[in-house]
């Protein structure tokens, strides 16, 4: 499985971005695809992950700001990022997670820099 994010830069304070990722190869089993980001200096920590069942999850520094969703038919997944502030600068990576295999697989993409100005 190979997982290509596209979309970061640069943008001011109260922005807004928006994030892609396509899922390619043996895709079958993944049903979770997510974003997690890494700032400077700091642990890689979860943005946002859905389900193929459409279930969401956010992390409370996003919620009501950033939307994750999906096209499963295309194996894509995707992260609007609206009234975006300076602590959300990171390297956002794309997860997806097959859990046909045991135990399940995380995969990862190679991530793309988001750089919020103030």
């Amino acid at each position: 499985v190979q997982l290509q994010a596209s979309g970061g830069g640069l943008v001011q304070a109260g922005g807004s971005l928006s994030l892609s990722c396509a899922a390619s190869g043996s895709t079958r089993g993944i049903k979770v695809m997510g974003w997690y980001r890494q700032a400077p200096g700091k642990q890689r920590e979860l943005v946002a992950t859905i389900g193929t069942d459409g279930i969401t999850v956010y992390a409370d520094s996003v919620k009501d700001r950033f939307t994750i969703s999906t096209d499963n038919a295309k194996s894509m997944v995707y992260l609007q990022m609206n009234s975006l502030k300076p602590e959300d600068t990171a390297v956002y990576y794309c997860n997806g997670v097959d859990i046909a295999t045991i135990p399940p697989v995380d995969y990862w993409g190679k991530g793309t820099l988001v750089t919020v100005s103030s």
